[in-house]
């Protein structure tokens, strides 16, 4: 009740909920397509290679939503360069651009006159979210759900067969990179709920989470991002009543649903196969 009655009575809280929320729903989005396609590496490249451009964005007084966004796409185009023009495979290519531009982003926060800001984009604190803050976060929910909803059928296509995606002639590399420009912009969203190095929990956890629970893509975008809302609201509640870092507590409520599901999923949970191997070896022992 003390909570409700917080979010009624104060605007932080509630600007806290609203982006909070958003951003879990955003990341269960995304993730979706993230899982599917075998890139939770490069959603964790991305979340981390954009303090570059956040740390001067912070130096040159601008909102550190520009400088992201271009140091997020600058390391996805420079992964795919490295993949596509070298011997050397995605995932090293993964390894060896985005800890480079994390390091650099390292570098410049120690020429920052104040880390305390970027402390709080490195872990989060969404109980400190401003109205810019807010509004970024609902334009960029708005572009990723119209994006999703008008290329849903490209997307589904080429995230489980990229042979038939070839052979419809769907541009599979146009819709790798718009995937990492909208994963740059969850990325961005999320600087100020969960911080730069808890944000491919959300990316990958609420999704997981879907992903257990049904076969069918639709159905587990609207459960991951109900899951992601679900672990926003419950993280800020305990963060709030027990003063908890906000971003570790959202990622571990979204962690406690994953373990829920990988017990008690019907089809995948590990308790319920292992009642029905039980049950298969009794039968086979009464024949």
């Amino acid at each position: 009740m003390e909570f409700l009655s917080g979010i009624l009575e104060y605007g932080f809280l509630q600007k806290a909920l609203l982006t909070s929320v958003m951003v879990g729903m955003i990341c269960g989005i995304i993730g979706c397509f993230i899982i599917l396609r075998g890139m939770a590496l490069m959603g964790d490249a991305i979340s981390h290679a954009v303090l570059p451009g956040v740390a001067l964005s912070y130096m040159l007084g601008i909102n550190f939503f520009f400088g992201a966004v271009v140091t997020g796409v600058l390391t996805a185009l420079g992964i795919g360069y490295v993949s596509q023009n070298s011997r050397i495979k995605n995932d090293s290519a993964i390894g060896i651009v985005f800890t480079s531009f994390f390091a650099v982003g390292i570098i410049l926060i120690t020429f920052a006159k104040s880390s305390t800001d970027l402390y709080h984009i490195l872990f989060g604190n969404v109980l400190a979210v401003r109205a810019s803050d807010m509004w970024i976060t609902l334009i960029i929910g708005i572009v990723i759900a119209a994006v999703v909803y008008l290329f849903y059928k490209e997307l589904l296509v080429s995230s489980f067969d990229p042979v038939m995606s070839a052979a419809y002639g769907l541009p599979g590399r146009l819709i790798h990179y718009l995937l990492m420009t909208l994963l740059t912009l969850v990325t961005v969203a999320s600087l100020q709920t969960v911080g730069i190095i808890l944000v491919v929990a959300m990316l990958i956890t609420p999704a997981s989470t879907a992903y257990l629970l049904t076969n069918r893509l639709w159905v587990m975008i609207y459960l991951a991002a109900g899951f992601g809302a679900l672990s926003a609201v419950v993280g800020l509640y305990f963060s709030v009543k027990y003063n908890l870092a906000s971003g570790a507590a959202i990622v571990l409520a979204s962690a406690i649903w994953f373990m829920l599901a990988l017990a008690f999923s019907p089809k995948q949970g590990v308790l319920w196969r292992h009642f029905r191997s039980r049950r298969k070896k009794a039968a086979l022992k009464g024949l």
